[in-house]
C-alpha cells in the first residue's frame, strides 16, 4: 500500500526538473500581478469612441490615469468604458472634458506601480532561484549543497535482486576464499574462540571481464549484512581534502552498522603508487590514499568490517596498501579453464532455447583464453543472430558465428576483393594453415577463411587441444614459424611480400624479443632479464632512468631477435616449398568454398609429415646441438636430447623465393 502523504520517487524526479520550476515561478508571478491589479470593471473602447461620447454629452464623470495613458469614462446610462490614449493626446481629452463641463480627476494608480516593481524584480528572483536549484542538483538535493565530503557509497538494499555464489562459475578458488568471509560474518565467535583473525581486506585482481565485480555482488547477496559499494573514482574530487573526507565518512557508516562489507571497485584510481607523479607533490589522490591506509589499519579486529577491493592492475598499487594487516588476502581471478568455461556457458544459457545437438563442451574447447564476459557475449551474440534469422532456438552454427564475431569482428560482406587480391589472401592464409599443420608443437588448425571480418581480409584459427600455462623454447619457435607462414607463402608464390603480414610480423617480433629479454632463451645472452617491464606506467618513476644494459648488449639483443625471426622464417619457407602442391590445392578449394575446416585440411594435407622437434640452438643460425646431461633424482636414465633434429642454416646466395 502506498502512503499518499509521502512523495513517490517519480514525483521527486518530476519536481527536480528545471523546466517545471521555471513554469511554476512564471505562473505565480502572473497570479500575483492579476491579484494586485484587482482586475478591471471597465469595458474597452477606442480613443475616437471616447471623444465621440464626450462631444455628444453622454459622459457623467471621467478619470485620467496619466502614468498608464488611460481614460476611464462613466456614461449617463452608468456604463463604464476605458481607452488607451496615445502619448500627446491626453491634453486634448482633458480639454474636451472641460469644454463639455464634465468633472474629471487625474490620478496615479498605486497598485500598478507595485505590480510594475514586482515584474521588474521577477527576472532577478528567477535567476537566483535557478542558481540555487542547480547547485542543489549537483549534490543530489537542496539540503546537500555543500556536503562534498559525504560518501557516495551505495548500500545494497533488501529489495535489490540478489546474486549468489550459485551464479558464479569458473572461479571456484575465489568463491571458496570468499565463503570464509561470509562464514566469519555469520558466526564470528567460532573464529574468535580459536584466536583467529579474519582478513581485514581482500583484493580481487585479474584481467578484465573475469568476474571480480560479480564475485563482490555474490558476497553481498550471501552475506546478509550491510554492503556498501563504491568506485575508486568516486573518492576523487576537484576540491582538496574531499576524497579523504569521503573515506572517513564511508568507514564511519560501516563501523556504525558492523558487521558490514565495503566494496571498492577499481581501487587503482586512488591506490596507485605514491610518488609516481612529476615533482613529488602531495596531491589530492595521495591524501585520499593516506586516509584509506589509516582507516584500514585502524580496524577493530572484532568490529566485523571487511574491505573487498577489485582491480585489473595490482602491479601499480602502493606497497603499503598490499601489506599484511590491510589487504591480508589477495585472490587472483584469472581466465577460466575448459571446465570453467563450460560452467560459465551453462550459467549464461539458462532461460535460452537451444537445439538438442548443441554441446557446451565443444564450445568450451573452441574458446581458449575467453573470459567470463567474452563467453556471455558469445551467448548473447548467438541469441541475436538467431532472432535476426527468425529462428526459435539457438543452433551450433549460430554459436560458431558468434565466436568468430567475438574473436575477429563481424563479417564484412560489403568489402568485395578483386580476384587477384582474393587469391593472394588465400595463399597467405593457406601458408599459415600448412605451416601450423606441419609443425609438431603448433596448435591444430580449426578453420581458415578468406571472408573479410573486422579489420582483416581473412584469418586462420588454431585451437590448442588443452589449456597451457607455460611454453618451451621449441614451442615458441613453432609459434614464430606459424606467424610467418603467410609471409613465406607470399614470397614463394609472388616473389613480392604484401602489407597483409604486418600484424604477423608485429606479433612475431614481440614474441622473439620477449624470448631474448625476459625468458632467457638466448644462448649468447644467457638467462638474464634485460630492461624494465613494459607494465611500468609511471613517468615519474622512470624519468631520467637509463636502460640497465650497454649499447653493445642492445646490439646483441637486436641480433638475437633477428636470428630467431630468421630461423622461424626459414622453417616456414622450407615447409611451404616442400609442400607447394598441397599449398596450391588448399588455395584452389579455399577460393571455391571460401572457408575450410579441420576435416578439409586433414583431407588435403594427408601426405604432410610432421617436422621433427627443434633442437636447442647455441646463438648461431644452426640448431643442431644436443642437450646437456641430466641427472634425475631416482637414478633413471635421462631423456635423450633431440640430437637428430633438423638443421637450417642462414639464408645463402641463391636461396629465396622460387616460382
Amino acid at each position: 500500500m502506498v502512503d499518499a502523504g509521502r512523495p513517490t520517487p517519480e514525483r521527486k524526479r518530476f519536481f527536480r526538473r528545471p523546466l517545471v520550476w521555471i513554469v511554476l515561478i512564471a505562473l505565480i508571478a502572473v497570479l500575483i500581478g492579476s491579484f494586485w491589479s484587482g482586475g478591471s470593471e471597465y469595458d474597452e473602447a477606442t480613443t475616437s469612441e471616447v471623444l465621440k461620447d464626450i462631444n455628444d454629452g453622454n459622459v457623467k464623470e471621467a478619470n485620467l490615469l496619466d502614468k498608464e495613458q488611460m481614460v476611464q469614462l462613466t456614461r449617463d446610462d452608468d456604463s463604464q468604458v476605458e481607452a488607451y490614449v496615445p502619448a500627446g493626446m491626453m491634453e486634448t481629452v482633458a480639454t474636451e472634458l472641460e469644454e463639455a463641463g464634465v468633472d474629471f480627476d487625474t490620478e496615479v494608480n498605486e497598485t500598478s506601480v507595485f505590480v510594475s516593481f514586482l515584474l521588474s524584480l521577477l527576472p532577478i528572483v528567477l535567476i537566483v532561484l535557478l542558481l540555487l536549484f542547480f547547485m542543489s542538483q549537483m549534490q543530489g538535493g537542496g539540503s546537500r549543497v555543500l556536503n562534498f565530503g559525504k560518501s557516495k557509497a551505495k548500500m545494497v538494499s533488501k529489495d535489490t535482486p540478489k546474486t549468489t555464489f550459485d551464479d558464479v562459475a569458473g572461479a571456484d578458488e575465489a568463491v571458496e576464499e570468499l565463503r570464509e568471509i561470509k562464514d566469519f560474518l555469520e558466526d564470528p565467535k567460532k573464529y574468535q574462540e580459536l584466536g583467529a583473525k579474519i582478513p581485514k581486506g581482500v583484493l580481487l585482481f585479474g584481467p578484465p571481464g573475469t568476474g571480480k565485480t560479480l564475485l563482490a555482488r555474490a558476497v553481498a547477496g550471501e552475506a546478509g549484512v550491510p554492503f556498501y559499494s563504491i568506485s575508486g573514482s568516486d573518492f576523487v574530487e576537484m576540491f582538496v581534502g574531499v576524497g579523504a573526507s569521503r573515506v572517513r565518512d564511508l568507514f564511519t557508516q560501516a563501523k556504525e552498522n558492523a558487521p558490514a562489507i565495503v566494496f571498492v571497485d577499481e581501487i587503482d584510481a586512488v591506490g596507485r603508487h605514491r610518488g609516481a607523479g612529476m615533482g613529488g607533490g602531495h596531491d589530492e589522490r595521495e591524501q585520499t590514499l593516506n586516509q584509506l591506509l589509516v582507516e584500514m589499519d585502524g580496524f577493530d579486529t572484532r568490529g566485523g568490517v571487511i574491505l573487498i577491493a577489485a582491480t585489473n592492475r595490482p602491479d601499480i598499487l602502493d606497497p603499503a596498501l598490499l601489506r599484511p594487516g590491510r589487504f591480508d588476502r589477495q585472490i587472483p581471478v584469472d581466465a577460466p579453464d575448459k571446465e570453467g568455461r563450460q560452467a560459465i556457458l551453462s550459467v549464461h544459457a539458462k532461460g535460452k532455447p537451444f537445439v538438442p545437438n548443441v554441446e557446451f563442451d565443444t564450445i568450451a574447447r573452441r574458446t581458449p583464453g575467453f573470459s567470463g564476459a567474452d563467453l556471455e557475449n558469445v551467448i548473447n551474440e548467438a541469441a541475436l543472430l538467431t532472432a535476426r534469422h527468425n529462428e526459435k532456438a539457438i543452433s551450433a552454427d549460430a554459436l560458431e558465428e558468434a565466436i568468430d564475431r567475438v574473436i575477429a569482428g563481424p563479417e564484412r560482406k560489403g568489402r568485395v576483393m578483386g580476384d587477384a587480391e582474393k587469391k593472394m589472401t588465400a595463399y597467405h592464409e593457406a601458408g599459415h594453415a600448412l605451416v601450423a599443420h606441419a609443425l609438431p608443437h603448433a596448435a591444430p588448425v580449426h578453420k581458415l577463411t578468406i571472408l573479410p571480418r573486422g579489420r582483416s581480409l581473412g584469418h586462420t584459427l588454431v585451437l590448442p587441444v588443452e589449456d597451457k600455462y607455460t611454453q618451451t623454447r621449441s614451442e615458441m619457435i613453432d609459434t614464430l614459424a606459424y606467424a610467418l607462414g603467410g609471409r613465406a607463402a607470399e614470397e614463394l608464390v609472388y616473389h613480392d611480400p604484401t602489407t597483409g603480414a604486418s600484424d604477423d610480423i608485429s606479433k612475431a617480433t614481440k614474441v622473439a624479443r620477449a624470448m631474448v629479454t625476459e625468458y632467457g632463451m638466448s644462448a649468447k645472452l644467457g638467462a638474464i632479464k634485460y630492461g624494465t617491464s613494459a607494465s611500468e606506467p609511471f613517468l615519474g618513476k622512470d624519468y631520467g632512468h637509463q636502460r640497465d644494459y650497454s649499447d653493445d648488449i642492445a646490439s646483441d639483443i637486436d641480433a638475437e631477435v633477428r636470428l630467431l625471426i630468421e630461423i622461424a622464417h626459414d622453417e616456414a619457407y622450407a615447409i611451404v616449398t616442400e609442400y607447394r602442391d598441397v599449398l596450391d590445392q588448399m588455395v584452389t578449394e579455399l577460393l571455391e568454398k571460401e572457408t575450410l575446416n579441420t576435416e578439409d585440411l586433414a583431407r588435403i594435407a594427408t601426405r604432410v609429415v610432421k617436422r621433427p622437434p627443434m633442437a636447442p640452438f647455441n646463438g648461431t643460425a644452426s640448431r643442431k646441438l644436443g642437450n646437456p646431461p641430466v641427472s634425475t633424482p631416482n637414478g633413471s636414465k635421462p631423456a635423450e636430447g633431440p640430437d637428430e633434429g633438423i638443421e637450417i642454416g642462414p639464408a645463402t646466395e641463391g636461396q629465396g623465393p622460387q616460382a
